[in-house]
């Protein structure tokens, strides 16, 4: 393993959960509050930021959604791809969860329980929204927080960053037409011109910025490049919560008319996480990777790149659509879930250990 790849991953390993990291649902919900208040109170100025566009591009979210997708894309050191070798059968689980399993689970779910179960319940008019923010929420696997999740729970943090790496990879050419083909199935529309404007803009150009500024960054030491990402980090958050303003300024009506829309959103996102955790934790022991393996493979598949979710939800069904409520929901949710995932994986690994000596 290269040097720089080596301090990567130990600082990734060692790294603690920050502050707004560990309360990330609490600020979730203080967004909420505050963006339907100043929806209700000041909604010119909100309806002229919506129309802040050029190409249906908002122009202040598209900005703040670099200032949120960037940081996370720094962390990133595709030299780790090399390294994939000594864990094949735990990379193979988790890009079998990722692309193959998680994104056609949530399609399945969405319609049984957006389109069916929930459907008298739900505004009909956004019922292919909802839909279509759940698919997008699940195409994205996640980037940054899964180094929090993997150090929780002892998980090699070389392995956890070769798979963030590779699947940060994939999704440049995966996530457009993976999207499209389950909108299309769930018989919602497909703007494709949209959809390809929005893996440009919040993943390819992103991804080319960050590794540049990483290479330019690093020549300084990785001191200097720690004492960086210290103080980005912050922003990036920040920056998120911004969003969640603006979106929830937007939906305050729908939420305030039927406030059950968030909770019913939830239930196919947990159901989800669940499942895939579950599924990638058991698949590697059932191929005999070790527990600190098996826990970082499942924990990426049960968490979300939502930053990218929620931009790409507003880019394609616009700021006032259910996919980017739904997109919304799976950050306000994520935290405390991820946790209770973190929790189980930590007090079973004597059964996982025990599977592997049989």
């Amino acid at each position: 393993m290269s040097a720089q790849c080596e301090v990567t991953a130990k600082r990734a390993a060692n790294a603690p959960m920050s502050f707004f990291e560990r309360y990330l649902s609490v600020w979730v919900a203080l967004c909420i509050v505050a963006g339907i208040a100043l929806g209700q109170w000041l909604p010119g100025v909100f309806r002229a930021v919506g129309a802040m566009e050029v190409a249906k591009v908002n122009l202040p979210v598209g900005l703040l959604i670099w200032v949120m997708v960037i940081p996370m894309l720094l962390k990133i050191d595709f030299s780790a791809m090399r390294q994939v070798r000594g864990h094949l059968r735990g990379i193979g689980v988790t890009l079998f969860i990722n692309w193959l399993v998680k994104p056609f689970s949530m399609a399945l779910l969405g319609y049984v329980f957006i389109r069916v179960l929930f459907a008298p319940l739900l505004p009909a008019e956004q019922l292919d929204s909802y839909i279509g923010g759940l698919i997008l929420l699940a195409a994205a696997p996640c980037t940054a927080m899964v180094f929090v999740w993997s150090r929780l729970t002892g998980g090699d943090p070389y392995f956890t960053l070769s798979q963030v790496a590779i699947n940060d990879l994939i999704m440049v050419f995966a996530f457009a037409p993976l999207v499209a083909f389950l909108l299309g199935v769930s018989s919602i529309t497909v703007p494709w011109d949209t959809l390809v404007t929005s893996v440009v803009l919040y993943i390819v150009v992103p991804v080319v910025i960050a590794q540049v500024l990483r290479k330019l960054m690093l020549a300084r030491g990785q001191e200097s490049f720690d004492a960086v990402m210290d103080k980005l980090q912050p922003l990036s958050i920040a920056a998120l919560l911004a969003t969640l303003v603006l979106l929830f300024a937007f939906q305050g009506d729908a939420i305030i008319s039927q406030p059950l829309i968030i909770l019913l959103l939830a239930v196919p996102i947990l159901i989800q996480v669940l499942f895939t955790s579950s599924l990638a934790y058991w698949l590697n022991r059932k191929l005999g990777e070790k527990h600190s393996v098996a826990c970082p493979s499942a924990l990426i598949g049960a968490s979300n790149f939502f930053e990218l979710a929620v931009a790409a939800a507003i880019s394609i069904f616009g700021f006032e659509s259910g996919a980017a409520l739904a997109t919304v929901v799976g950050v306000l949710i994520e935290v405390p879930v991820m946790l209770l995932v973190v929790k189980v994986v930590n007090a079973s690994k004597p059964w996982y250990e025990a599977g592997l000596r049989k």
